[in-house]
């Protein structure tokens, strides 16, 4: 869903109420088929106004992708739901207008394009850590020819057990026998 800004002119004073059903599962496959494996068609709901000729979109973009574990890259369903406020710009000097915190996006031409700021906004929502339901239950740890994966806790424990102790400390280790047996 793309507007020119001459079009977008005639809401300056009544916001264009949007309601629309997006399907940009092509678009993310191509930008980001390491990152999505399927994605749902996207339901966006919310206003685009245009104020002293700068862009104001403010949409509730809801839906669901599957994406792959950052574990074992088997298929995890991701839902997601989150408000999507932008302000496009035509001239950097109106980045003053607005506060850091606030999302704002020097248009390189003359169109928005509701799509592709979708779907940015939806790649920027997913985890760095996201897992299948097994693995967040600490179950289906990958293993490979000569090579595991292994939890914190027990790569620490594996480290502790098998710290060498240097030879010359060797002789200190009985003189406080109630402390050695805590750990």
């Amino acid at each position: 869903m793309k507007w020119s800004l001459k079009e977008l002119e005639k809401y300056r004073n009544e916001p264009l109420r949007i309601d629309e059903t997006l399907d940009v599962k092509v678009k993310m496959l191509d930008r980001f088929s390491d990152r999505i494996i399927d994605i749902d068609p996207v339901k966006v709901v919310g206003t685009v106004m245009v104020d002293r000729d700068d862009v104001l979109l403010d949409v509730k973009v809801t839906g669901k992708a599957v994406v792959p574990s950052s574990r074992s890259l088997a298929p995890v369903d991701f839902p997601f739901d989150f408000d999507m406020n932008e302000i496009y710009i035509t001239e950097e000097s109106h980045f003053d207008r607005y506060e850091e915190n606030e999302t704002v996006l020097l248009l390189e031409t003359q169109t928005v394009d509701l799509d592709e700021g979708v779907i940015d906004n939806i790649i920027a929502q997913i985890p760095m850590q996201i897992l299948t339901d097994s693995e967040r239950n600490g179950q289906d740890m990958p293993a490979g020819n000569g090579w595991e994966v292994i939890s914190e806790d027990d790569y620490t424990a594996d480290q502790e057990e098998n710290q060498p102790i240097d030879p010359r400390l060797a002789k200190l280790k009985g003189l406080f026998p109630d402390q050695d047996q805590d750990r």
